[in-house]
This record gives structure tokens, sequence and C-alpha cells, in this order.
């Protein structure tokens, strides 16, 4: 594998190979991916199970009945993740602006009275039959898509030295970018928040964006991103309690105090699978946003070094995968793997922080992990995405219009 970018055929213009009636023959998807996010699939299956059990018996009298669901959940990603696997990433790119439009037209229904869906404070799902799709996970990578085919449409204008046409350059998809941060933080979905422009801002940095104008950027957004806490009494409460949890253990402090009980009980190698004490009704959560307190409370620092190295497999041939793109000119599928790469890396980074109490708690699941249908499902489709980059990559690609 990492060898694979050295024999990297350069020209631009030369086509996939072909076999039979025009089928393109594809090598096999990265393997690196592919066992890695299974990996974290069956583990996430494995620690929602034993994380739900006690909520699930209480609930439903049926312990078993998140990992039914769950495995449902999982097994339909993965099912739709084969049927996006072969759609061309050139179709993405032309549909990109479409799926914005898709994107803003989601984030707008969640919010009507009747049609959106409200969970513990939060108008974030739309009910299908039996099941609750949260939009914002669809709209993140509807988001990304559209980013990734702006950088390669505006690539030269952000890299010129002309000031004026850089600036108008970056300005135009922060715009856009906005208008789904507004309808995000009217559901209130503060993480989701985040984590897009996080993911956004480093795409616009791996583009080579003028660093005088992205460290404006920057400072402009955390600027926003402070007056939003600020002017928010729940989210202000948030991060002081996250400063100080211990000032108020029964309070606002209380999933933090649970949540590093959780952690510092598992020590080295965990008190056991099945065996948290954390779950049961102490952490709230506990099979959704604390998955990953309960996973280190029962298997321990190991358990959580496998974890971290999983994401970290994932986030690294992200990156190889975009950087052989670059290097054949594919400057969509570059800026989209990136993407997907910074997306993982990011979210994972932020729900473990949260759970560790170094970052302020925040509505993010776990990718691969915790439990949510969305959430799996999305990130399965969004692998397929990364894995179609890849063969078509590693099969010579084709010229991007």
């Amino acid at each position: 594998m990492l060898s694979a970018a050295a024999s990297i055929p350069t020209n631009r213009n030369h086509k996939l190979p072909l076999a039979g009636e025009g089928r393109a023959v594809l090598p096999f998807p990265d393997p690196w991916v592919l066992v890695s996010a299974l990996l974290l699939l069956a583990l996430g299956l494995l620690m929602v199970t034993s994380a739900s059990m006690p909520i699930a018996d209480r609930q439903t009298g049926q312990p078993f009945y998140f990992l039914w669901r769950q495995g449902l959940f999982a097994g339909f990603g993965l099912l739709l993740a084969g049927v996006v696997f072969q759609i061309p990433v050139a179709r993405w790119r032309q549909a990109g602006p479409l799926l914005l439009l898709a994107a803003v037209g989601l984030l707008v229904l969640v919010l009507i009275p009747g049609i959106g869906k409200e969970v513990n404070g939060s108008t974030r799902w739309i009910g299908v039959g039996l099941i609750n799709v949260q939009v914002s996970e669809i709209a993140k990578l509807f988001a990304l898509i559209y980013v990734a085919g702006y950088l390669k449409r505006h690539g030269e204008e952000l890299r010129t030295a002309n000031f004026r046409t850089s600036a108008l350059a970056l300005f135009r998809p922060m715009v856009v970018l906005g208008v789904l941060a507004v309808l995000l933080l009217l559901e209130p979905d503060f993480g989701s928040v985040v984590v897009l422009m996080a993911t956004v801002l480093g795409m616009v940095f791996l583009a080579g964006v003028n660093l005088w104008q992205f460290g404006g950027l920057q400072v402009g957004t955390v600027a926003v991103m402070a007056v939003l806490i600020v002017s928010s009494p729940y989210r202000l409460e948030r991060v002081l309690s996250f400063l100080n949890p211990w000032a108020n253990p029964e309070t606002t402090g209380y999933q933090l105090v649970h949540s590093l009980i959780a952690i510092g009980r598992g020590e080295w190698f965990g008190v056991g699978l099945g065996s948290s004490v954390e779950k049961l009704f102490y952490l709230p959560e506990a099979h959704t946003d604390f998955l990953f307190a309960v996973l280190a409370e029962e298997l321990g620092l190991i358990g959580i070094l496998i974890v971290i190295a999983l994401f970290m497999t994932l986030v690294w041939r992200a990156f190889a995968i975009g950087r052989r793109a670059e290097r054949l000119d594919l400057k969509f599928s570059a800026w989209l793997a990136y993407g997907i790469g910074l997306w993982f890396g990011i979210q994972a980074l932020f729900n473990m922080g949260v759970n560790m109490g170094v970052l302020p708690t925040k509505g993010l699941t776990l990718p691969l992990m915790s439990y949510g249908g969305s959430s799996v499902v999305v990130m399965c489709m969004t692998l397929a995405v990364l894995l179609r980059i890849d063969v078509e990559t590693r099969a010579g690609g084709v010229h991007e219009e």
C-alpha cells in the first residue's frame, strides 16, 4: 500500500481500463479503510449492546432492543454503501450544487412544526416510518461534496496573489456555510456546526488559500463561536461546567463527572466486558454520546488505544488517497478525500475529548460506534465515497472537466 503512490501514472487524459462490454475494471478497495471501518462497526455493536442493556430492559423489557436496531442500521448502511460505491466520483461533483440545495431544504424542513421531531429539547429529526432521520448528518456530507467542488472550480482564485480576488473566492462559500450553520443552530445543534466549520476550514487550508486571509477567517470563526456560546445560557453553562464539573456534580457537571469516573475505573485493562457500573443508570446517554466512557471502563487503556489507532488509520488512508488524487490532478477527488478524513478525525476527537473532559459537552456521536441510525448509515455512505475515490485513482482516474 505504501508503495502505490510511487507507481501512479501521470497522464491526465487516460481512461479506466475496460473489460467486457464497457465495464470498468476497478482494483480491490483499500483494505486498511475496509478493515478499520468494519472493526469499528463490530466494536461499536459490541459496546452498544453492553452499554444499552440496562436501559433497554427498563424501557422495553428487551435487553437487546438497541442491539437489534443498531444491527439493522449497520446492515442497511453497508447495503447502501455498496450502492454508493457504484456511483462514479464525477457524478458527485456534478450534483454538488443540487446536493447543497437538498441540505438546505432538509434543514428547513426539520424546523417546520409537525414535520420535525423534538427529542431532549432539540428538533433534529424527521420521522420516516418507524425511524427518525437526523438531517444534520446528511447535510454535513452534502456540504463537503459542495465545498470540494467549489475548491476545484475556484482553486486558482483562492491561491492568486490578488488579494481582492482571493478574498472574494474565500468569502462566497463561507456565506453558504453560514446559512447552513444558522439552520443547524436553530435546531439547535452547535456540535455539528463546530465539526462542519472545522472540517471546511481544514479543506480550505489544504487547498492552498492565502495564509493571511485564512488566519483572519479563523479569528473571525472563533469570535463568532465565542459570541454564540456567551449569548446562549445553556451553552455557557456547558462551558462553565466543563471547566469545573466537580463544582456542581449533581447538576450541570453530572454527565462529565460520571464519564470521568468510568474512565478512571477502567485503568489499564478495564473491569471486563459487561461489568461497567456507570452504565447502570449513572451515566446518561451511555450508548450514544458517552459510549467511549463505557468502553474505557470495560476495556481500559488498551481498548482506548485500539479505538484511537483505528480512527488514525482511517484518517491516514483518507489523506493518502487524497494525496494520490491530487498528484493525478483530480482536484475534486483530492479535496473530498481530505474532507472525509478531517470529518472522521475531528468528530472522533471531539467525542473522545468530551468524554475525557478536555472539551465542553456536545451532542456528537463517535463515528461508526455510537448508537444512532442516521450517523451509522451516513458514515458508511461517506466511506463508500472515499473507497470509490481510492479505486478510481488507483485505476488511473479520468481527467476532471
